[in-house]
C-alpha cells in the first residue's frame, strides 16, 4: 500500500482537492445517534433502542413533530453498526436486511418527507470501528456514488483500521469523489482525531478545504469528565483551532449529550453555552422520545441557538482563566454584538465574579445591553467601565448576549439592572 502513495498525493495536488459545496455556512444542527444508542444492534430484545431504521423513523417524526426542525435541527445521523457484515454481489455496501429492511435509500426519503436531511457514517479503512466493511481507496469512488444515489446529505468517515499514509491519500480522494457525484453531500472528517489534532500532524488549512466539519479529539462519554477534558483540550489548543474555524469549515467538539445521564442540570447548560461559544456543531445524541422538560429547554434555546448560528462564523476563545476557577470565554458576532461565557470549574460553591468589559480588554466605543441568555434578565447602559456581577454554580455557567443599543435616559436615582 505504501508504493501507492505518493503517486496518489502527485496527483491529488494537481486536481481541484475543495470540497466546495456551499454546505454548512452555519455549524449544522440535528441528531446523531452514537454516545445514546451506540452498536446496539439486538433488535429482539431492546427493538425500540437498536440500530434499526424504526429508531431513526422515530427521531425524525420527533425533530419534525415536537418542533426541533423550526429550531434548525435538520439532519438525523446513522453511525456505525448500521451495515450488514458483508457487502452484496456486486460489491456494494448494503444495510442490514433485518434492521434495515426498507433500505437506506428508502429511510433517506422518508427523512426528505420530513423536510429534513440524512447522515450516515463510513470508514476509511478495513473495517469501521464496529467490524463492518470499511472503505479501501480502492472503494472511495463507488462508495461515494452508492451514498449519492441514495440520496445521502452527509458522510462521517471515520479512520479504524487504516494507518497515516492511507489517510493522508483517503480523505482528499473521498472529498474529490463526493462532488464528483454532483449530489451535495456535507463531509465530516475523523482524521485530525486519530493524528492527535495538532499541527504538524494535522494541517488545518488543508482540511478547511477539503472538510465542512472534523472531529480533532477524544470521542465524548456521557459524564462530565468527558465534557470538561474537551473544553480543556480546546482551551489548551485555541491559537491552533480558532483560526481554522470559518464559514463551512468547522471544528467538531463531538455531539451534545444533554438530555442522557451524565450531566446535571447546570452541566448541561454548560456544555450547550460553550459549544455555541465554539461554533460547534449541535448534534444531539439523546432519546427525543423521553427527553426531560428541562433539558429540552436547554436545547431549544432560541438565543444560545442564534449565537451558535451567527453568519461571522468565527470561533470563540477562551479570555482568561484566573486562579478563583472562572474562565471568561468570548465569540465575536455580527453587528458589533458578542456572547460571553463566564464558565465555572469550581466544586465548592457559587462564585460572585465582578468584572466589566474594560477589564476583560473589551473597549469598544458602544454602549452595550447584555441579555443573560437563560434567565433573559438584562443589564442596560453598558460601558465599557461599568461594573456588573455574575454568580456562576459549580460547574455551571452564566452566558451574557451582548448587543449594541442607544444610551437610554436614566434616573440617576434607580440606578442599573445588574446581573
Amino acid at each position: 500500500m505504501e508504493l501507492l502513495v505518493v503517486p496518489l498525493l502527485l496527483a491529488l495536488t494537481g486536481c481541484g482537492l475543495s470540497l466546495d459545496n456551499g454546505l454548512m455556512r452555519t455549524p449544522p444542527m440535528g441528531w446523531l445517534a452514537w454516545e445514546r444508542f451506540r452498536c446496539n444492534t439486538d433488535c429482539n430484545t431492546d427493538p425500540k433502542n437498536c440500530i434499526s431504521e424504526r429508531l431513526f423513523m422515530d427521531m425524525a417524526d420527533r425533530l419534525t413533530e415536537d418542533g426541533w426542525k423550526e429550531l434548525g435541527y435538520q439532519y438525523v445521523n446513522i453511525d456505525d453498526c448500521w451495515a450488514a457484515k458483508k457487502r452484496d454481489s456486486e460489491g456494494r455496501l448494503v444495510a442490514d436486511p433485518h434492521r434495515f429492511p426498507s433500505g437506506i435509500k428508502a429511510l433517506a426519503q422518508y427523512v426528505h418527507s420530513k423536510g429534513l436531511k440524512l447522515g450516515i457514517y463510513g470508514d476509511l479503512g478495513t473495517f469501521t470501528c464496529g467490524g463492518y466493511p470499511g472503505t479501501t481507496l480502492d472503494l472511495i469512488d463507488f462508495d461515494a456514488r452508492t451514498f449519492a444515489s441514495w440520496g445521502v446529505d452527509m458522510l462521517k468517515l471515520d479512520g479504524c483500521y487504516s494507518n497515516s499514509s492511507e489517510k493522508a491519500v483517503g480523505y482528499p480522494l473521498m472529498s474529490r469523489a463526493l462532488n464528483a457525484t454532483g449530489r451535495p453531500i456535507a463531509f465530516s472528517c475523523s482524521w485530525p482525531a486519530y493524528e492527535g489534532g495538532l499541527p504538524p500532524q494535522v494541517n488545518y488549512t488543508l482540511l478547511g478545504e477539503i472538510c465542512n466539519l472534523w472531529r480533532n479529539y477524544d470521542d465524548i462519554n456521557d459524564s462530565w469528565e468527558s465534557v470538561r477534558g474537551i473544553i480543556n483540550w480546546y482551551s489548551a489548543h485555541q491559537e491552533v483551532l480558532q483560526p481554522a474555524a470559518g464559514p463551512g469549515r468547522w471544528n467538531d467538539p463531538d455531539m451534545l449529550i444533554v438530555g442522557d445521564f451524565g450531566l446535571s442540570y447546570e452541566q448541561s447548560k454548560s456544555q450547550m453555552a460553550l459549544w455555541a461559544i465554539l461554533a460547534a456543531p449541535l448534534f444531539m445524541s439523546n432519546d427525543l422520545r423521553t427527553i426531560s422538560r428541562k433539558a429540552s429547554s436547554i436545547l431549544r434555546n432560541k438565543v444560545l441557538i442564534r449565537i451558535n448560528q451567527d453568519p461571522l462564523g468565527e470561533e470563540g476563545r477562551m479570555l482568561l482563566k484566573g486562579r478563583n476557577n472562572i474562565e471568561v470565554w468570548m465569540r465575536n458576532l455580527s453587528s458589533s454584538s458578542f456572547a460571553l461565557a463566564f464558565f465555572s470549574q469550581r466544586t465548592d460553591q457559587p462564585y460572585h465574579y465582578r468584572t466589566s468589559l474594560i477589564q476583560l480588554n473589551i473597549t469598544a466605543p458602544e454602549v452595550f445591553s447584555a441579555q443573560d441568555v437563560y434567565t433573559g434578565r438584562v443589564l442596560q447602559n453598558l460601558e465599557v467601565d461599568t461594573e456588573f456581577t455574575v454568580t456562576i454554580n459549580p460547574s455551571g455557567v452564566v452566558m451574557l448576549y451582548v448587543y449594541p443599543t442607544k444610551r437610554l435616559e436614566q434616573n440617576p436615582d434607580a440606578g442599573l439592572l445588574l446581573l
